[in-house]
This record gives C-alpha cells, sequence and structure tokens, in this order.
C-alpha cells in the first residue's frame, strides 16, 4: 500500500501510522510504503507458516497463541486442555528447531486468547479488522490489516453420545480419545474403541499389549494402509506423485475404481478382516497403521460393527453379538472446529455451510483481508500445504495477487463440492486431492512447475518431478519463495531418505523404478 504526497503537504498524523513506515526520497516526492499488520490465530505448523511468510513479503505479524508453546495439534501434554487436541510425541522437536532457526518466536504473544475479531466502521474501504485479545484477565484492542486463521480443525471433541442408546446407563468410564495419554491404566482391563480413526486404530493395537479384551467398533469401515510401501520404500514417496494423480483423474471410473481397491488391499484383503469400508471406491482418508493388522490376526484386538446400545456393563452391536463386562469406552469419534471470536455469516455465508474458496478465502468479503489457513485434508503432508496456503494468502493480502470475482468464486465452491460427494461421499468434506489442491494455489503465485517446459529444458529433472514423489521442493523451484536449491533436493532425495535406513551397509543402497509401480496397467496379469 503506497502513498505519494508532496514534502510540504505531508500529513503530520500519517507519519504517526500505526503501521512501520519506510519513507524513500524520490525527487521532490515522498514515497510512504506502510507495512499491514496481520493477526495470527495460532502458532501451530499453520501459524509458524503464516509468521515466516509474512516476514519474508515484508508484513508485520503478530501470533496470539492460548497455550504456553509451539506446535498446536502436535504439543503433547499431559494434560488435556480445552480447544487444543494433544496426540503423540512427534514432530515437537522439528517444529521447536523451525521456529528458532527462523527466528518466529519473537513475533508470538503465548497465553493470550483471541475473543473477538470484528470488521472495522470502513472495512469496505481499507479492509481492516479490530481484533480484542485476553491476557491474565486483561483485555487489549488492536487494528490489523489481516487476518490469518491459524487454529486448525481438530479443536472441539466430538461425542455423539445421542447416536448411543443407553450409554447413560453404562457404569464404566468413557472419554473422548483426546484424553488418552498413556497405556497403564487400562492393564488388565475390557476396553471397547468406538472409530475406527487413526487415533482409534493407534489407541487400540497400544492396549492390545496390555489390555485383558480390545474390540473396535466401526460404522461404516476404513481402508487401514502400511507405511512401508512397495519394496519397503515410504508409501506417500510411491503414492503420491504426479503421474498416479493424473491417470486416477483421467481413466475411465470402473478402472480407476479398480486400480484404487487393488492399491488398498495390497498388503492384505480387508474382507477378511473385517475392515472393509460399505462404500469402498470412495476415497475416504484412509487408517495408517503397520500393527493393527498383526493385531487382528493375532486375535488381540477384534472388529465389530455399530453399537446398537449400551447396557450397564455391556454393548449390544448390530450383529447382535455382545461385549460384556465393559471397564472402559473410548469415544475415537474426531473433532469439530468453530470460530467463536468471529461472526459465523462470514465463514458461512450460505445455507449456513462453510463457503470458503480453495478452503481459505470467504467470497463475500468486500476486501480479501481474512484467510483461513490449515482448514483442509488431504493425503498429503499437512506442514507442506499449509505453507503454501499462507504464501499465497499473504500475496492476496499484499495486494499482488487479486483474487477471481465473488461469482467465479462460488461457481468453484460448487463443482468442488460435486466432485467432493463424488469421491469422498460428502460435499461438505475438507478433504481434498493434494497434487491437485498444491497445484492449483502455486499457479496462483506462478510456483507450479511448468511440466512441459521442463521436459524441454530439463528432461532429468522432469522425470523426477513428474514420475517421482511431489515433495514440497517442487513448489520452490519458481515463483516468490524461490530456493536456488530446490533442483538439486529434487534430484538428490532418494539419497536422503535412504541414508538413516542403511545403517549395516550390505550394498548401495537401491532407488526404486519410476516407471515399475504403474507397469502392471499395461500387463494386468504381472504382479508388481
Amino acid at each position: 500500500m503506497t502513498t505519494w504526497h508532496t514534502e510540504i503537504q505531508m500529513e503530520p498524523d500519517l507519519i504517526l501510522h500505526q503501521a512501520l513506515c519506510k519513507v524513500e526520497r524520490r525527487n521532490e516526492y515522498v514515497c510512504v510504503t506502510m507495512v499491514k499488520k496481520v493477526a495470527i490465530i495460532g502458532a501451530g505448523i499453520s501459524g509458524l507458516a503464516s509468521i515466516r511468510n509474512c516476514l519474508e513479503e515484508g508484513l508485520e505479524p503478530t501470533c496470539f497463541e492460548k497455550g504456553e508453546d509451539i506446535g498446536g495439534l502436535w504439543k503433547f501434554s499431559d494434560h488435556v486442555e480445552e480447544g487444543r487436541a494433544s496426540i503423540y510425541r512427534k514432530l515437537q522437536e522439528y517444529i521447536t528447531m523451525f521456529a528458532k532457526e527462523k527466528n518466529l518466536l519473537k513475533y508470538i504473544q503465548f497465553k493470550t486468547i483471541v475473543s473477538s475479531v470484528n470488521k472495522r466502521p470502513d472495512f469496505q474501504t481499507t479492509g481492516q479488522w479490530d481484533v480484542i485479545t485476553e491476557k491474565d484477565g486483561k483485555k487489549e484492542s488492536a487494528v490489523f490489516d489481516a487476518v490469518m486463521i491459524c487454529s486448525g480443525h481438530h479443536v472441539y471433541a466430538n461425542i455423539p453420545k445421542e447416536s448411543f442408546p443407553g450409554i447413560k446407563l453404562f457404569k464404566g468410564k468413557c472419554f473422548h480419545s483426546r484424553d488418552y495419554k498413556e497405556p497403564g491404566i487400562f492393564k488388565g482391563k475390557r476396553v471397547l474403541v468406538i472409530g475406527l480413526g487413526n487415533s482409534g486404530c493407534d489407541i487400540a493395537s497400544e492396549l492390545s499389549h496390555i489390555a485383558e479384551k480390545v474390540i473396535i467398533s466401526s460404522r461404516s469401515g476404513s481402508w487401514v494402509m502400511s507405511r512401508v510401501w512397495d519394496e519397503g520404500y515410504p508409501w506417500d514417496m510411491l503414492f503420491i506423485t504426479r503421474f498416479e494423480t493424473f491417470l486416477k483423474n483421467t481413466l475411465p471410473t470402473v478402472i480407476s475404481n479398480w486400480w484404487y481397491m487393488k492399491q488398498m488391499n495390497a498388503r492384505f484383503k480387508h474382507e477378511n478382516y473385517g475392515l472393509m469400508p460399505l462404500n469402498s471406491t470412495l476415497r475416504k482418508e484412509p487408517v495408517f497403521n503397520d500393527e493393527l493388522p498383526a493385531c487382528i490376526l493375532c486375535g488381540i484386538v477384534t472388529i465389530k460393527p455399530n453399537v446398537k446400545e449400551f447396557t450397564e456393563d455391556s454393548a449390544i452391536f448390530e450383529d447382535g453379538t455382545v461385549f460384556k463386562a465393559i471397564d472402559y469406552v473410548i469415544f475415537a469419534t474426531g473433532y469439530s472446529y468453530a470460530y467463536p471470536f468471529l461472526d459465523d455469516s462470514i465463514i458461512k455465508s450460505r445455507d449456513n455451510e462453510v463457503t470458503l474458496f480453495k478452503g481459505i478465502f470467504p467470497p463475500p468479503l468486500e476486501k480479501p483481508t481474512l484467510a483461513v489457513i490449515g482448514l483442509v485434508q488431504s493425503l498429503g503432508a499437512a506442514i507442506p500445504t499449509t505453507d503454501l496456503q499462507s504464501r499465497w494468502a499473504v500475496q492476496v493480502i499484499k495486494g499482488t495477487c487479486p483474487l477471481p470475482s465473488v461469482k467465479d468464486m462460488m461457481n468453484d465452491i460448487d463443482e468442488k463440492m460435486g466432485k467432493k460427494l463424488k469421491l469422498f461421499g460428502k460435499s461438505d468434506t475438507i478433504q481434498t486431492d493434494y497434487v491437485v489442491y498444491m497445484d492449483e494455489l502455486a499457479s496462483f503465485i506462478g510456483a507450479k512447475p511448468n511440466i512441459p517446459w521442463l521436459f524441454l529444458t530439463d528432461p532429468k529433472l522432469a522425470l523426477e518431478v513428474y514420475f517421482g514423489p511431489c515433495t514440497p521442493y517442487q513448489f520452490r523451484l519458481v515463483g516468490p519463495g524461490k530456493w536456488p536449491g530446490a533442483r538439486n533436493a529434487i534430484l538428490t532425495q532418494w539419497d536422503r531418505l535412504l541414508k538413516p535406513m542403511t545403517t549395516r551397509v550390505v550394498g548401495s543402497p537401491l532407488k526404486p523404478c519410476l516407471f515399475c509401480n504403474w507397469q502392471f496397467l499395461l500387463f494386468p496379469g504381472q504382479d508388481k
């Protein structure tokens, strides 16, 4: 935002504007560039990415975090915190190293709750927001040029007790998976886990070694994938590629569905384990668990259908079987999200549906100065997704990347809802296709790799980009945030992957064949 004034007519209050001013003399004029102030809500991976990208683009971020540390969902805590999920002791060391390396901590105000975010009276012209925060019982108000909501979607524990008749009669202990911290108290106990998601399967697998009996109740089943994929390589390095995405989105539906089910059943037949999803062709997010199939095979975990009703000490399943003398019921039934500090009509602008362009911007806003970061879910990694979201959002906030018209944005939302209904079974899901979504975001800021051009100018790199894993380096080849080391990082990514595994050297590490994973489409009689 640049304002020109003659030296004589320059207003004193402009010099004292709340934003930082950078002044440069150009002949008889003075150019005053106002650095936009951005409020960032939440210091998890979305918030940290947003702070970093604001700084790289010359914006002034202030991050409000209600906890006492960074990490959000990934910050493990031994006690339950309302409004924040806390899963396992993963990633936190990396997150802390990243924040310190990029010098982000000084921009974060900890133990600070955002009470309200409201448009200022002159929002139609300025796009500014009044943000009220509270710390130690003291409220403060500040004006920001933009707001980035980075509080995630694992916020409020979802316990649908109304869906389970008789649960009020049950005399054992019930709680949400968010409250699960360690297995010791379950020694010798009989445990029912409701929900076949990642949390439910992880908890059941862990408890199976110490509890007397563990049963998972699932309403609709789920695909269970191994992190170890073909020939021992990580699943996402082989599964999430541009070529695979192209084939799945281009092949006739019947072939695409057959291929998808073949991949999901590559490790074991889900029908034999009671895990098969009711609608097996939907691309619902699979569960990642290497231990669960073995637990079922050994009989230490049992899969049952949905609970029909509870009694004082038992659960009656829809198939008529009964699990008696239950000590604990753990609801691994997911989370809901909400933004109590914000007027609902901003995010839910139509029929009480969340309507966000690309899952980030509310189309009806007069000024695009509010962005939601991290409200998506895909098979791809969350950190690069939120990073690319915030890279684009920062460009929009700066005014260097205008959004389409409201009509075009709403049409895009409607089109995506139709595709989500077909792929995932629900139109309002936050699930998305990783490669397609990342390319859409990257296109807005000129960071999407030009594959045809790469094949003409750098075929070695093109082969790895198109047929190899779609790693985040690809979105640092060009555009804002371009990294000179991106090309080499892509060409050497398999070396770095294999290095920590080859601690006992018995030969040269073997990299995968880029083309071997889809040859069975041409020769269906051969196994991979």
